[in-house]
């Protein structure tokens, strides 16, 4: 026996609402957008499929960091990327993460990637949809110790340090630490292991007197010091304008 599904005016309403909703966001991000003149009304054509229920002022703040990038630019010729999915997939994507953001940095390194994938010179937009992988992969705070191993000497880019001292300040542990600079020690030891993983910055084995390699039995690896910035690393902080181009 066959039986009818019957519709259920409640659950009716309540996707109608929903709808109703996401009309509203939609039009608050097409509004958004549109006082931002280049930028704004290019994103506006992407926005509303992606992320209508998404927070509407980063995204306006990201379009404006992004106008700033891109005025210079021909707007015909940028307009002309619409028809490239790649080009559209890599502003998608910046779409998301910038509404997912909660630092206004965040949003300057996304719109320094996008505008940077326009350049004569850049890489290709997939090879730039992957950088923004890696970017929404990675902390706030992960990137700062990206930077620092680009130079990682003793007396390197001491400016840089001083300005991100209360992140960067080493935290050792041993038998007297505290809990607290335990934790924080380990979560430095995170980001550093995170970084590796993802083949942005690279570790020399740690070798003893006998110069054999140090193992670490409680991680069950190799110990490792003397990190410094891969050229993937560099390849994407070139990417986020954290790097000036050589």
């Amino acid at each position: 026996m066959r039986i009818s599904k019957v519709s259920n005016p409640n659950n009716e309403k309540a996707d109608e609402l929903k709808g109703d909703a996401r009309d509203y966001a939609v039009s608050g991000i097409k509004a958004a957008l549109g006082m931002i003149p280049f930028a704004g009304s290019l994103l506006s054509e992407i926005a509303g499929n992606v992320i209508p229920q998404q927070r509407v002022d980063r995204i306006a703040d990201f379009a404006e960091r992004l106008e700033i990038r891109i005025s210079h630019l021909e707007e015909a010729a940028v307009r002309n990327e619409i028809n490239d999915e790649e080009f559209t997939d890599l502003v998608e994507e910046s779409l998301r993460q910038a509404a997912r953001s909660t630092s206004p940095q965040r949003r300057e390194y996304l719109a320094y990637l996008v505008a940077n994938s326009l350049a004569k010179e850049a890489v290709e937009h997939s090879e730039s949809r992957h950088l923004m992988n890696l970017l929404g992969e990675l902390s706030d705070i992960e990137i700062i110790w990206l930077r620092f191993y680009l130079d990682a000497t003793l007396g390197g880019d001491s400016e840089f340090r001083e300005k991100h001292d209360h992140i960067l300040a080493p935290v050792p542990a041993h038998r007297g630490s505290s809990q607290d600079e335990r934790d924080k020690s380990a979560l430095q030891k995170s980001y550093k292991d995170h970084l590796e993983r993802l083949g942005l910055i690279s570790g020399k084995v740690k070798t003893d007197k006998a110069k054999s390699p140090e193992f670490d039995a409680s991680r069950g690896e190799f110990k490792r010091h003397s990190y410094q910035t891969t050229s993937l690393g560099r390849l994407l902080l070139r990417s986020i304008g954290l790097v000036e181009e050589n």
